[in-house]
């Protein structure tokens, strides 16, 4: 079972740098992603990743609820996303030689729709919850949902050394364990 926010962020207080890993590993894709929705490039968004989890670290012991991180991980993701945007903005409006080309490439300055961030949430949720099932769901649930094309059960039924009539079964085992992880 994956540990939990709180335990994690209470394992990095305590100087373990397996917790901070895991931590990282946990929320890598979540706060990666803010900046390249809000049209920042890999590098940009890059800089915005470590800026972040270097908040975090830097503030480790002033915050108060560490249930809250997953909140006041996305909260420090969208704000300094939005200064790399202002920034970048400055840079180009300082070097403009009256020509409308150089603002071209500029992306919206708009925070992020709200529909959007809330997707991103719940794929994170999805992912976390997916981390915390045994090896043989997690297999299965990824064979059977995170490939583009549907693979036939016989193949599925091959990749996990067991007979095509199980796979329904299993799969509806793992997704109830997977509905409790998200229910937590």
């Amino acid at each position: 079972m994956a540990a939990s926010d709180k335990q994690l962020f209470e394992a990095c207080r305590r100087g373990d740098e397996a917790a901070w890993e895991q931590l990282v590993n946990r929320y890598q894709k979540l706060i990666y992603t803010i900046p390249r929705r809000a049209g920042l490039d890999a590098d940009q968004a890059a800089d915005v990743f470590q800026e972040v989890f270097t908040t975090l670290l830097r503030k480790l012991d002033h915050i108060e609820d560490p249930t809250r991180l997953h909140a006041w991980l996305v909260t420090t993701a969208r704000r300094t996303t939005w200064r790399a945007i202002c920034k970048q903005q400055t840079f180009a409006n300082e070097s403009e030689d009256d020509d409308d080309e150089v603002l071209t490439g500029i992306p919206d300055n708009a925070a992020l729709p709200d529909d959007v961030l809330l997707k991103l949430e719940e794929q994170h949720r999805v992912r976390v919850a997916l981390s915390g099932l045994d090896e043989r769901c997690q297999r299965l649930l990824k064979l059977l949902f995170y490939e583009s094309e549907p693979r036939p059960y016989a193949e599925i039924a091959a990749a996990l050394g067991t007979s095509e009539g199980s796979i329904g079964p299993t799969r509806a085992r793992c997704l109830q364990k997977m509905l409790r992880l998200l229910d937590e």
